[in-house]
């Protein structure tokens, strides 16, 4: 398991914030390579994404759920389940969210076989770290 914690500004209040993280059709495709497929409900839908790990490009497809969420503590935590397409692989996280005004803080919790994992715990850190950062970017956007 992989777990990496990390920050964001965006300078917007927390009630914006906490609206963004909770829609996934906003927040999916802050995820570089990240798209939404379907929305199944209001707090899940289908999606995929496109990972570079060096040379190799794999996709992974799956669901993204509102697991829990602490409206008063502006908590929320987003389960990502996913498997590889074409492959035997898996890439499942736990994405915790703790807000307040002006941004907000992001602990990952990731789970990742196959291809992906095959690369190293090095390199998959350094690549979910880079794909979280992107994030965290993109989230100080919208």
């Amino acid at each position: 398991m992989v777990e990496l914690d990390h920050q964001f500004q965006n300078g917007k209040p927390t009630d914006y914030n906490w609206d963004a993280i909770l829609d996934l059709d906003r927040v999916i495709p802050c995820v570089e390579g990240g798209r939404v497929i379907e929305r199944t409900s209001p707090d899940s839908a289908k999606a995929e994404i496109l990972v570079k790990m060096g040379a190799m490009s794999l996709k992974f497809v799956g669901t993204v759920e509102v697991e829990e969420r602490d409206e008063a503590a502006h908590k929320a935590l987003l389960k990502v389940k996913s498997r590889e397409a074409g492959g035997q692989g898996y890439a499942n996280a736990d994405v915790a969210f703790t807000l307040a005004d002006g941004g907000g803080e992001i602990h990952t919790a990731a789970q990742i076989s196959g291809k992906a994992a095959s690369m190293g715990e090095g390199v998959m850190q350094s690549v979910l770290d880079a794909l979280i950062k992107d994030f965290t970017q993109k989230l100080e956007q919208i």
